[in-house]
Order: structure tokens, then C-alpha cells, then sequence
């Protein structure tokens, strides 16, 4: 009884392997970014000089794309040395056995503000290419660019 037993059991577990050979693997599915609602209105710049021939980019608009990119590149690179100072700053202020939530918290407002000064100038660059004078209208830019 208990050898028939066994056998069913194993007849059902090759089986159930079998079947389960037999079924499609999914394929997993990339994961979605989050919806930016900047990205259906701002371009960055990559974008925008990846398809300059399909938006009808012409030189002088490329110039002055060009110039804003430098423009920002330049203030960035500041602001990047301000965060680096602060942001060790702050790591100075944690790593003392006793923490003083007021300079440490105060700290980290002057982190958070270059943080927010570099976020302003990458809109700020966003807002200028798309305001590049003699641009497709909004619209027609994305039609063409996708």
C-alpha cells in the first residue's frame, strides 16, 4: 500500500513538473519611470539635439541652445563645489558621538538650498531652450521629435 502510495505521489510530481515545463515563461517587464508631467512640456537638451533635423532645428537656434547649455554647465560646476562643502559639512556636524539637532538640521537647510539652486537652474535651462526664439509651437516639436 505504502509503495503505491509513493508511486502516485511521484506520478503527480512528474507531472506537475511537466505541465509546469510546458507553461510560458513570462517575460519580465521593464519597469515603468513615474509619469513626469515636466517631460511632456520641458525637452532636455539630449533630446532636442537628437532630433534637430526632424524638429527643423536651424543654426542659429542650435547657437543659442548651445550657449545656454554652457551657461548652465558653468553655474553647475559652481554649485556642485558649494554642494561638496556643505554636504561635508553637514557630515562633519553626524559623525561627533553627540549630534546638536539644530546645527545639524540647520545644516542640512544649506544643503537642501544648492540642492534647490541647481534644480532652478536646470528648469531655467529647460525653459530657455523651449523658448528658443523661431521654435515649433509646442506641439508640433513633440509630434515630430517622437
Amino acid at each position: 500500500m505504502k509503495t503505491l502510495r509513493l508511486s502516485l505521489v511521484l506520478a503527480l510530481a512528474v507531472f506537475a513538473i511537466a505541465a509546469a515545463a510546458q507553461q510560458p515563461v513570462p517575460q519580465p517587464q521593464p519597469p515603468q519611470p513615474p509619469d513626469d508631467p515636466l517631460a511632456r512640456v520641458l525637452f532636455p537638451p539630449e533630446l532636442v539635439m537628437q532630433h534637430q533635423q526632424d524638429i527643423g532645428l536651424r543654426a542659429e537656434q542650435r547657437a543659442g541652445i548651445t550657449k545656454a547649455i554652457q551657461d548652465f554647465q558653468t553655474k553647475v560646476v559652481d554649485l556642485q563645489w558649494r554642494m561638496q562643502d556643505q554636504a561635508q559639512r553637514l557630515t562633519t556636524l553626524l559623525e561627533k558621538p553627540t549630534v546638536d539637532p539644530v546645527a545639524a538640521l540647520a545644516q542640512v537647510d544649506e544643503v537642501l538650498g544648492v540642492e534647490r539652486e541647481v534644480k532652478r537652474a536646470h528648469i531655467t535651462l529647460l525653459i530657455q531652450i523651449k523658448n528658443r526664439p523661431g521654435s515649433p509651437p509646442h506641439g508640433a516639436r513633440r509630434a515630430r521629435a517622437t
